[in-house]
């Protein structure tokens, strides 16, 4: 790499006013989505809404908190043909205050009398397997990890980590577009070196305290991987809609090549590859073991309590398959990763999966009086998916109001011309 910034080709600034415009309407959708979601408390309850709101926000936390990991990922082995790709990100990265605002509502219900609301594990007096909180055995192994105290400032400790490492990742990416200073690319490198391991603890602890302490009797090493696998994966495939978005609009032409598009694919191959990996080690080690306190879990999503196959089974067999084989299979082509409609249908599907996956851990929680999981089709999908909407709103007003802060491409990264001229 050169010791001075590349002279690279001229960019325009970002259109702010149809980025401020595009803000306005995304933020307004977010609103609608907000509102018809506030309107499910009084149809579905509180529970039901709360478990598909955490859904919404985890889902666009997860892809936020991928961005973050693929920024750092991409100043730790100061990559060339992601340049382009990691504007984008950055962009995105503005989101994190707003993410932390919508899972506010849930740490409020933490705090109130309701606590089990969404997490049965703060309600002393709640029944579990049977057994009050209070008095079970295993939550009270686990009551120093597992308590609302510990809940709130974990949560208060992620994004901050999220919403510190962000600024300061934007910070000199952006100055660098004005100033062209070797410093901020070796700034960022050194954000990347401690951020890397802070970000993958902070996202465990979320994983583990958001989504798998709904079933606190569970625990599985693998499962913090599990999550990163879903956050590079959405926020790769975010990026390519966004990519493909600039492009259409003529903002990326002459600059976004088929080469940026197959580079992309590729990654996100090997993260499908990885997801699968880390979902197969994960089902066969507990299914091996046969360990009462692992293997329930699974029995939740595959067996009613008469023994028949549950309707969460074939939503499991839908992950399977659509999740892995699906995009494996399709992403072994390489004109389906460089042809705009293809590489855009493919992205789609994953982040519906995606979607479908965090249902999937999410979703169960929600029990009838017998301790069985509501089937599938009774759980009101609509507010899930007005959740994910109305975050998502907010996710792209916040990535929307970032947009004219800075140039189009970074101009003056040192590795811009290595980027536009990229090659396989």
């Amino acid at each position: 790499m050169s010791t001075h910034a590349a002279t690279a080709p001229a960019a325009l600034p970002s259109d702010s006013t149809s980025s401020c415009a595009c803000a306005g309407k995304a933020l307004g959708v977010g609103l609608a989505g907000i509102a018809l979601t506030i309107i499910g408390l009084f149809v579905s309850g509180g529970q039901a809404v709360a478990l598909s709101w955490l859904t919404g926000v985890v889902f666009w936390t997860a892809i936020a908190i991928g961005m973050l990991m693929l920024v750092m990922i991409h100043h730790i082995l100061d990559a060339s043909w992601s340049v382009v790709l990691r504007r984008q990100f950055e962009h995105g990265l503005a989101a994190f205050p707003w993410l932390a605002l919508c899972f506010a509502p849930l740490v409020i219900v933490s705090l109130t009398g309701t606590h089990d609301t969404v997490w049965p594990w703060m309600n002393p007096e709640h029944l579990m397997h049977g057994h009050p909180v209070s008095h079970d055995p295993l939550y009270l192994k686990k009551s120093a990890f597992l308590n609302i105290k510990m809940f709130i400032a974990m949560t208060v400790l992620c994004f901050a980590v999220w919403t510190w490492l962000s600024a300061r990742l934007r910070k000199a990416s952006f100055t660098q577009d004005r100033d062209g200073d070797i410093k901020w690319t070796l700034m960022n490198r050194k954000t990347a070196a401690f951020g890397l391991a802070m970000g993958a603890i902070t996202l465990t602890l979320a994983a583990l305290y958001w989504i798998m302490s709904l079933e606190y009797h569970w625990f599985s090493t693998m499962f913090g991987v599990w999550f990163f696998a879903n956050c590079v994966r959405g926020a790769l495939s975010i990026g390519v809609l966004m990519l493909l978005a600039l492009y259409k609009r003529g903002d990326l032409k002459g600059i976004l090549n088929t080469n940026h598009l197959h580079s992309a694919g590729m990654l996100i191959f090997a993260f499908v590859v990885f997801w699968a990996y880390v979902t197969f080690s994960q089902y066969f080690l507990i299914w091996n073991a046969n360990v009462p306190e692992e293997t329930f879990w699974y029995n939740l999503r595959e067996i009613t309590k008469e023994g028949t196959p549950s309707q969460w089974k074939y939503v499991g067999m839908v992950i399977l398959f659509g999740h892995f084989l699906v995009p494996f299979l399709l992403l072994l082509s390489y004109k389906n990763k460089i042809i705009h409609s293809r590489i855009k249908l493919i992205v789609i599907w994953i982040l519906l999966t995606i979607a479908i996956d965090l249902i999937y851990n999410i979703a169960p929680a929600l029990k009838d009086h017998h301790g069985e999981p509501l089937p599938f089709l009774s759980i009101n999908l609509l507010w899930t998916v007005t959740s994910i909407i109305g975050v998502g709103g907010v996710f792209f007003w916040a990535y929307l109001k970032s947009f004219p802060k800075s140039k189009l491409i970074p101009i003056r990264d040192p590795r811009i011309n290595e980027c536009l001229t990229h090659h396989e």
